[in-house]
Formats: structure tokens, sequence, C-alpha cells
């Protein structure tokens, strides 16, 4: 291999065109074989690109320099190799010199730009098409960059000249050259693309926080290009016809775009983002002119969908008539036409790759076509989707058809209501009733996960349909959609429950399914029933019309009775236990039971007997296996519902007392069932005795289905249980970014203008070098959690008199992070550092995985660099060995001994890369045992505040509670609940987050509050402990935690809090203990008890703070806690004193020394918790009476 290099770089010394050529060419074959080739890149830049060659030897030496990494001296070399070509007599030369601008680091290209920017103005005016090609399409890439907006907000000058380079990029759309139009169509492109995602901006590795400048230029830039196109889209439209038919693609994108920002109005945004008062004329166009221009564009491209050939022409040219379909006054027609023609390519071969994408984009514009087409077309996408390989994709396309159903469905009602027509198949029943999707929902034993999917999304869909719509501010896709939904339900509370009923009817099969374990649609099917039945009040019939029901109400009321029976018939086809139980806790709270004939009391058919058999069948099913049956809580659920259905009606008490008999006698019962079941025939008993009563607090329907999130055991781990929760996820991503979805930063820009949160202030930066260092280094970091990197900023300042010629900065790292291009280290070189004058620089890694991670910064400066100092030692080497002499010719003297500065590594925080994970606490507590890493750590902080400010702190309402833990606030966890723990009179906060990687990492944190300390003794300073649980679904999460508990804390809580080793804190606690009891030990030997008025007050107090808290609010966490700090210590004293006089009069005389510490803690602990439960028993019992 050794050889062949020495060939390569051989050919690239000589000055033959044709063997350098080679010599490149099998360069470039050694790097794509993936072998190391630095050694020829520094060949190719020395005799290639830093000398006269030809045009297409520097093309291959420039496509070398892009397969490898160069050093930051060769890209020095490369720049000046790119300045020298710029003035070449060759235009193919300097074309191919202009095409390597969009690969240079950003760092050096603003000093190019800057200082040649009238040689690349000369290029735009060039004859000749490949120089004119070559520069369009660089700046095009360029411009559109991140990097260079940033570029253009620090000057001015540059600002002016982008801005021009633009509006030549724009003209050439009309360049006589072919190619030359093309590539300025895509540029324009980018541009557009660029002001909406940002994605050119994200590969370039570029990705900074907008600040307000950057915004108004880019957008200046996108005014003045809409602007252009809208004056000239006749000619680009008449120029993009006679280009070949395979560059016609190009062409369609800018114009649709600046079209539909002037149709839509959107431009005016624009404009004022832009700050600019030119360019008004387009704000001119009235009404009339904008549907014209549009209509102008959707004829000029309806012919390309029916005589292109090229399947990626179609769904190009398809997308962007629908995209156009969307202005306001557009026609149902424009969108019909380009549907199809998509829909034509689903069995086009060459197409069959790209069917999500088909999906996607018809179901995302289904609402732009009419009625009767929806309709029509609702069947085959159900189909289609069904196919759908890729989960997400599959879940967006149903949730937007679940949608569409919805919407078809209350759009005709209401239309029926108005007196329209009635519009056959738009009832969900129709809509849904395909032969293969009903086979699919009527077969008990498919296994397809798609019917399942198809019914949560339904459900779900309804669930979303309950809520209120969502406000929109601007005009887009989304508008048509809660329009048409709006018109719907009338903003009628309960008009979504129609459909909803049509929904329950459809769905009803599922409860038959046989899902290997899995419940998740059943019980979202069950909890819309549930939901239904307690609001149309089932349980007390069909209401009449004297009773003010209206006929609609009257028809869905009998549409769910007979739901209900049907269902009931339905328990004895179910497949499990589990499903099995949960269906008879949905019917036996919600079933009419006074409307049941007395006369078929015997009848088997007989709803009420059919329930009694099933729940006979649960009780005494004992063969099940895990995945059908998790006994505890089928059994459980059961109970309760017996309790309900026998307390309800006389026949159902009768009758379900002989089961539970039957029960409590068998030995399938435990000792736990047997005590329940004795209550509960003790409470139907009661309720036969005294049928005249009514019992509030025990028979109204409450409406509740807690199996879906598990209120009644807690569920164990296994497969189904973990299927069911990734597709319950799956599900909701999709419903929630479909009905809720999170507006874009260039949304919430456009719609709130610069007051909203995209725009973020640099964080505070963080000094790396000593204030008397020669050079002084700060540096910040900002954060993309999106594409996982990180751009560290540093501030460069001279603090010397002197001016340094040369500073070179490097950037080492450790941990996770990497730099793009794979390169171990990152050099920045800056050149004539002025005294005083700060220098900015930046460089950009990526994160790989969850690990504690650092930037080591290195600063080399050189102050004899240039000064010819290191000459002087010429002649002492004369007479050495040739080797030392070509050693000393190749070291570069003239640079002179570099001044090497370490700096203090730049830590990045672990809290940076978590997320905040939203998560309701039953969620978040249901998640909690099933984590399988945890580490637990204790800390202190100290605290100052004597008992004046605490009382101060509680009347202005700043609470002097979780003093040392404020900067959570800051931390990016979702905060779930926080507790005041009553009895110890201390806190729990639960918070969740999820690591950039997908992890899941909980965090509890309990501790005391502040006050709790008898703080009128006037401590001025006083430590407070706190414990820290944290749970993680990885094990390696909790490693890296485990690794560096007080960095770990310190990142936590920005330094606040320090770690304890657990050995001190059992120190500290038994110090504690042995202080309590001496202070009982005092309180004995003075054998007297305390006085009873004392108390009294502490028990009145007690009580009076258990209203304030049961009062509370949660939004006002704060406030609240106060009155739960009130009780302390002293109660905790209180019951340990009375627990160790009962000890004393029960079991006689006894010394200290007997109980342990853990005994003591326990009883007094114990203690307080019955004593705080009979309390707030005492205040349940009062508020029900």
């Amino acid at each position: 291999m050794d050889i062949l290099f020495a060939q390569i770089q051989a050919d690239l010394r000589s000055n033959d065109a044709l063997r350098q050529s080679g010599a490149l060419l099998q360069a470039l074959q050694q790097s794509a074989a993936g072998r190391d080739i630095s050694i020829i890149a520094k060949s190719a830049v020395e005799e290639i690109v830093a000398s006269p060659a030809s045009a297409v030897c520097k093309k291959l030496a420039f496509d070398l320099i892009r397969s490898t990494r160069l050093t930051a001296d060769l890209w020095e070399t490369v720049c000046t190799g790119i300045r020298t070509d710029l003035d070449f007599p060759d235009p193919d030369v300097t074309a191919a010199a202009i095409s390597i601008l969009a690969a240079i680091p950003s760092h050096h290209l603003s000093r190019l730009i800057t200082n040649f920017h009238q040689r690349i103005n000369n290029c735009f005016d060039s004859h000749s098409d490949n120089l004119r090609f070559s520069i369009t399409e660089t700046l095009g890439c360029i411009l559109a960059r991140d990097d260079l907006v940033t570029l253009c907000e620090n000057n001015v000058s540059l600002l002016d000249r982008v801005s021009n380079w633009w509006a030549r990029i724009g003209q050439n759309m009309l360049d006589r050259a072919d190619n030359v139009s093309k590539v300025a169509f895509e540029s324009v492109g980018r541009l557009f693309h660029e002001f909406d995602n940002k994605k050119m901006s994200r590969l370039a590795g570029d990705k900074l926080v907008d600040s307000e400048n950057s915004v108004s230029i880019r957008s200046n830039w996108v005014s003045s290009m809409v602007d252009y196109v809208w004056k000239k889209r006749n000619a680009l439209m008449a120029r993009s016809l006679v280009l070949p038919v395979e560059s016609f693609r190009a062409t369609v994108f800018p114009l649709v775009y600046a079209v539909k920002a002037v149709a839509s109005g959107s431009i005016e945004i624009v404009k004022k983002l832009s700050k600019s008062n030119s360019n008004v004329s387009v704000l001119d166009a009235n009404n009339a002119e904008r549907l014209v221009g549009v209509s102008d564009v959707l004829t000029h491209l309806a012919p390309f969908l029916a005589s292109s050939l090229d399947p990626a022409l179609i769904f190009e040219v398809g997308i962007n008539m629908l995209y156009l379909a969307d202005v306001p006054g557009g026609k149902p027609e424009w969108a019909s036409q380009s549907t199809i023609a998509i829909l034509t390519l689903w069995d086009r071969q060459e197409f069959a790759s790209a069917r999500e994408s088909i999906v996607r984009a018809v179901v995302t514009n289904l609402h732009l076509l009419d009625l009767h087409m929806q309709v029509s077309l609702f069947k085959r996408l159900l189909l289609m989707v069904r196919n759908l390989r890729a989960e997400s994709d599959r879940m967006h396309a149903l949730a937007c058809i679940c949608r569409t159903a919805l919407c078809v469905d209350l759009f005709a009602k209401e239309s029926v209501r108005r007196g329209q027509k009635p519009l056959p198949g738009t009832d969900i029943a129709s809509l849904f009733e395909d032969a293969r999707i009903k086979d699919d929902l009527n077969s008990s034993t498919s296994k397809s996960l798609f019917r399942e999917e198809l019914v949560a999304s339904l459900v779900e869909s309804c669930f979303q349909l309950s809520l209120p719509l969502p406000e929109q501010k601007n005009s887009g896709m989304e508008g048509r959609v809660i329009g048409a939904l709006a018109y719907g339900t009338g903003y009628g509370a309960l008009n979504w429950t129609e459909p909803a009923l049509e929904v329950v009817e459809v769905c009803r099969p599922c409860v038959k399914w046989d899902c290997d374990g899995r419940t998740y649609a059943i019980d979202c099917y069950l909890k819309l029933l549930v939901r239904l039945c307690y609001i149309f009040d089932t349980r007390g019939g069909v209401k009449r019309v004297k009773d003010g029901a209206s006929q609609d109400q009257i028809l869905n009321e009998t549409r769910l009775q007979n739901l209900q029976r049907e269902l009931v018939k339905d328990l004895r086809e179910v497949a499990t236990p589990r499903v099995c139980a949960r269906l008879i806790w949905a019917l036996s709270e919600h079933i009419d039971l006074e409307g049941l004939d007395p006369l078929l009391a015997d009848d088997p058919e007989d709803p009420l007997n059919i329930i009694i058999s099933n729940v006979h069948k649960v009780l005494f099913n004992l063969d099940a296996s895990a995945s059908t049956s998790n006994r505890l809580q089928d059994v459980q659920a059961v109970l309760l519902s017996v309790q309900r259905l026998g307390s309800r009606h006389p026949r159902a008490g009768v009758l379900l007392t002989k089961e539970l008999e039957e029960f409590r006698a068998s030995n399938v019962s435990d000792s736990v069932n047997k005590h329940q079941s004795r209550l509960i025939l003790q409470r139907i008993k009661y309720v036969s005795t005294h049928a005249d009563d009514k019992w509030a607090g025990v028979s109204e329907a409450r409406g509740d289905y807690p199996f879906s999130h598990h209120k009644l055991t807690v569920q164990f781990y296994e497969a189904a249980a973990a299927q069911d929760r990734k597709l319950e996820g799956l599900v909701h991503k999709a419903i929630l970014e479909l009905w809720r979805p999170q507006p874009s930063e260039l949304t919430q820009l456009l719609t709130k203008g610069f007051d909203s949160s995209s725009l973020r202030v640099p964080p505070a930066a963080i000094p790396l070098s000593g204030s008397s260092d020669p050079c002084y280094i700060e540096a910040y970091h900002l954060a993309d959690s999106g594409d996982g990197r990180i751009s560290l900023h540093l501030k460069v300042l001279n603090l010397t008199e002197l001016e340094l010629n040369r500073v070179d900065i490097r950037v080492g790292l450790s941990g996770a992070l990497y730099y793009m291009d794979g390169s171990p280290q990152a050099v920045r070189q800056l050149r004539n550092v002025v005294s005083q004058d700060p220098v900015l620089c930046s460089v950009t890694v990526g994160i790989s995985h969850f690990e504690k991670s650092a930037l080591w910064v290195q600063v080399l400066y050189y102050p004899f660099y240039g000064s010819g100092a290191a000459g002087d030692y010429d002649g002492d080497y004369a007479e050495e060995d040739p080797q030392i002499v070509r050693q000393k010719r190749s070291l570069r003297p003239e640079l002179g001994e570099p001044v090497i500065l370490r700096c203090q590594p730049y830590k990045i925080p672990l809290t940076e890369l978590l997320l905040p994970h939203k998560v309701s606490p039953v969620e978040y507590f249901r998640l909690w045992p099933s984590l399988p890493a945890i580490v637990e750590l204790t800390g202190t902080y100290t605290y100052e505040g004597s008992g004046f400010k605490a009382t101060a702190a509680q009347q202005y309402g700043s609470s002097p509670f979780l003093s040392g833990l404020k900067s959570l606030s800051s931390m990016p966890f979702h905060k779930v609940c926080s507790h005041v723990i009553r009895t110890v009179a201390g806190f729990q906060l639960c918070f969740a987050a999820k690591t950039w990687f997908g992890g899941f990492l909980g965090l509890m944190i309990f501790g005391a509050s502040e006050v709790s300390r008898n703080v009128d003794l006037g401590d001025e300073t006083t430590t407070m402990m706190c414990k820290f649980v944290v749970r993680a679904s990885d094990a390696s999460i909790t490693k890296v935690i485990e690794s560096d508990l007080q960095g770990f804390l310190d990142d936590l809580t920005n330094g606040g809090v320090e770690y304890m080793p657990e050995d001190e804190v059992k120190v500290a606690a038994a110090e504690r203990l042995k202080i309590s009891m001496e202070r009982i030990a005092l309180l004995k030997a003075a054998a007297r008890p305390p006085p009873k008025s004392e108390i009294t007050d502490d028990e009145e107090s007690s009580e009076e703070e258990d209203d304030i808290d049961t009062e509370g609010k949660e939004e006002d966490e704060e406030a609240e806690n106060q009155a739960k700090m009130e009780k302390k210590k002293k109660k905790k004293m209180k019951k340990e004193k009375k627990g160790e006089e009962e000890e004393d009069e029960t079991k006689g005389p006894t010394t200290l020394s007997k109980p342990t510490a853990e005994e003591v803690e326990h009883r007094a602990l114990q203690a307080a918790v019955l004593q705080e439960w009979h309390l707030l028993c005492k205040d349940r019992s009062t508020k029900v009476n």
C-alpha cells in the first residue's frame, strides 16, 4: 500500500495533467474503499490546489478534499489556492474553485466571501455557462445556511452583498442556459425550504439559536424573492416549460410557494418580520388577482399529472397542487385532481418503496376534498393504511382517517338538520363497512394488530372531539378541519356523543377478541362506553318527552340501551376472564335493572342472570394462564361490581348473596377475599332491610373505568402489558400530533411576533482561563436535542500589549462527544488578534449517548510568528546528518516557539441531555415500580432563617420551603406532582424526564420542610437533609449518575446541595434519636403528664390545618405548603411520648435501653399515621353527610 501511495504522490508532483488526474482517481478509489488517504490529500492540496493545474485535476482534487479531513494549516493553503484560481483566465478552473466554497468550514468562509466579493460578482456576469452554473449552485447552498445568516447579522456590508447575490440568483431563473436556470430554481426553493425547516443548516452542523436579527434577515430575503417570483410568474412558467422534462421538477416548488404566500396573505407577516418598508407592491394585489394567479399556476401544472411517465414528477406536482389548493377560496376540484393522480402511483412498481409518502400526502389533505370524494376514497384508504409497514406512518394515517370519519359524519348530520338533502354513506357505520375490515373486527381469533390500532384510534379521536377544539390563530391546513368540526358540533357541549355512539356500535365485536393478553384497545372501547352511559344516565331508563327529552336524545338513549343488552349477551363469548371482569364492571354500574321484565326472572336469557353466571365464572376460575387472567385484579373488580349491583336491586341482592356465600365457603378465596365478601354481604343485607332509605354515598354512578390506568391493583409486568404500553404511546402520539400539534418556531413567530419563547437569550458565559492569563477565554454552549448536537461558543481576549499574529485554539473531547467529520480534535486558527479586542469562534459536536462529557480547550499563541526569530539558529545544524536537516526543513521555523495555555475543561451538565417528559401522576406511579435501575443518595443544603423570617415569609407569600432546591424549576424536568406528607411534616416531589436518546428517568425527592425545625430558638443557619431517588429505564443511565454523585447534585441544583455519604446519614439519625430519647427520659423523670390544655390546642390547630389543606388548590402549592408545615416535630414528639407512656402502663417499668431505635421511631410514626387517618376520615364523613 505504501508503494501505491508513493506512486500516487510522485504522479501528483509531475506536471503531466493526465498522470495527475489518473493519480487523483486512484486516490478517490482508495478513499471509497475506506483507507486513510490524508497523506495523499496533503500532496493534492500542495501540488494541485495551491499550484496551477487543469480544471479536471482541480475538480478531482476538490472531490478528494471533501472525502477526507484536513488540518487547519492545509485549509489555509486551500483558501490561498481558491483566491488565486478566482483570477484564473480559464473559467472552468474558476468554476471548480467556486464549487468547493460549500465544503469550506464556516470559520474560514466569512473571510473568503468578505475579501473576494467583487470576483464573486464577476462570476455572475461571465459568458461561460459552466461558471454561472457553478456560482449559482454554490451560493444557493451557502447563502441559505444559518452560519451565513449569523455572519450577516454582525456585518452590514456583507448583508448587502448577500442580498444582492440573492437577487442575481433570482434573475438566473430566466437564464438562457437550461442548467443555470434549473439550478437557480433549486437554489430559490432551498431558501424557501430553509425558512421553514432549516434542514440544510442542520446538515452543515451549524445549528444556532435564532435571534431577532437573523429571523428578520432571512425574512427579508424570502419576501424579496417571493415578490420577484410573483411579479415574473408568467415568464417563469414559460421558462420552465422549455426546460428538459427531467428538469421541470425543480421549478415546481419555488413557483407554488411564492404564489401560495401571496394568495394566503402569509407574505404580509413575513414582511413584518423582515422589518423592511420597501417592496410593498405584492400587498397591493387584490383578492381576484391572487386567485387568478393561483389558478394560472394550477393550469400550468395540471397537464403533468396526466401526461408524465415519471412517478417522482407526478408526486412532486401532485403534492404541490394540494399545497396550493388550500388557499382561501380554493376549489375542491383542485385537490381531487392531484389526489387521484397520487393514488395512481400506489400500483406503480418503481414507486412501491414510497407508499408511506403516498398515503401521508392523501390523508393529510383529505379535508380539501368534497364529501362525495371523501366517502368514495374512504374504504380504499383504510386498506392502503392496513398494508403500510412503518408504525409511525400507519398511526398518523389512521389518526387522520378517524378524524375525517368524525368530520364527515358531523358535517353531513348538521347539513341535514339545516335542510339539505342527506348524502348516503356518510355515517360512521357505512364508512367502516368494508368486507375485509368487518371480517377483521368480527373475528375473535385474528392476530392482526391493525384492528386494535383502528379501534384505539377511533375511540381516542372521540375523546379529543369531546374536548374544546383548539383555537386557530392562523389560516392553514388545519383551519378547514376545525371549521368542519365546529360546524358539526355547533359548539354544543354534547353533540360529540352522536358520532361516539356510532363508534361504540361499530366497534362492539372487540369485546370478544382474544389478543394474547393485550387489552389496550378493549380498555379504550369500554372507557368510551362507560363515559356515554354516564352522560346519558342509562341506569335510569330511556327518558320521555314529558321529562323534557328531545327526539334525538330518546333515539340515542334507546340505541345505547339496546347496545348494552347486546353486550350482556356477548358476555358468554368473551375470550378471557380478564376482559370478562372489565365488561362486567362496565355493564353492572350502568345497566337499567328497574327496566328488566320481572316475569323473565327465571329465564337464563335475562340480562341479570347472564351477568351473575359470568360473575360466578370469574370468581371460580382457577385454570387460566397469566396472559388471559390477572386473578387478583379480576376478583377485586368483580367483587366491587357485585357490591354495586346487589345494593341497587333487591333481586340482584338475593342472587348475589347466594354467590358470595358460596365463594366465601369455597377454598378458591383467600382471607382478604373472605373478609371483603363478608363486608359486601353486610352492605347488601343492610340495603335490603332499609329499602326506603336512599344512600347518596353508595349507589350513584361514578362513570369511572379504572382499568386503563390500573387504579385497582398493580399490573404485573409481562410481555402483553409492554406491547399495550407501546401501542398506547404510538396512538397517543399520533392523535395529539394531529389534534393538538405543537407549532413550529416559525409558526410561533408568525402568530406571536418576537415575544415568543423560541427566541432564547444566550446563556451566561463561564471563564475557562485565569483572569491574569495572556489570553482570556470564556465560553457558553447551545444545545439542540433534535439533532443531538451542542455548539460551544468561545470568546478569546488578548490581554497582552502585543498584537498576536497567530493564535490556535484546540478543542479536544471526552465522554460521549464526537466531531461530525470524525477528527479527534478541532483547531481554530485566529490571525492578527489585536490587544483587548474580543474574537469569537465556535465548534459544534455531536453526542452519541447519555454520559458525563466535557470539552477541553487549549490555547497556543505564537509571540514570534512571522518575525523570523527561529532562523537565527540555521548555522548550528550545518554539519548534522541529512535526516535532521530534512526534519528541520519540514518544521516551519517561521512559526517560532508557541506558548501553550491549558484551560479548565468545559463540562456539559448531565441535565442538558434530558428533556421534560409530560406524564400524568397516575401514569408516573404506574411506571415507577417497573423501572429497573435505581440510585438513592442523600443531600444536605443550608438555609438561613430565624423564626421571624419564616413568619414574614409566610405573611408575604414567599415560602421558606425548599429554599435549597429552587434551581430545580429551571431544569429540564416535568414536575409530575408534589405532596406534603403531613405526618412527618415533609415533602415529596416527583419529576419525569427523558434522555435525548429515549431512556426514561424518574426522580423523587423526599425531605422535611425547613420550618419543621424549632426555628423560634433563633438558629440563624440550619442544615436540611433530603433524599434523592432516581429510577431509570436503563442501567447505563444510573451508572453514569453513580459514577459522580456530587457532580449530579451540582448539575441538578446548580451546586446548592452537598452529597452526604450513607454512613454519615446513619450517624446523624442516631444522634437525633439519642437527643429525642433523652428528652423522653427527662419527661418520664418529671413523672407528670403534659397539661391537657396544650394537647387540645395542638389537636385543634392540626384539625384546622387539615381543613386548610383539603381546601387548598394545586396551582398554589407554595401557599398550600404553609398550612401543612405548621404541624411539626412537636406533634411527632407528642406521639412518641404517648407511645412510650402507653407501653409503660401496659408492661410496667422499663429501662431506656430496651426498645431499639427503629422500634421507637416506627411506633411514633405509626401512631402519627393513625391519628392523621382518623382526622381525615372524620373530615370525609362530615362532607358526605
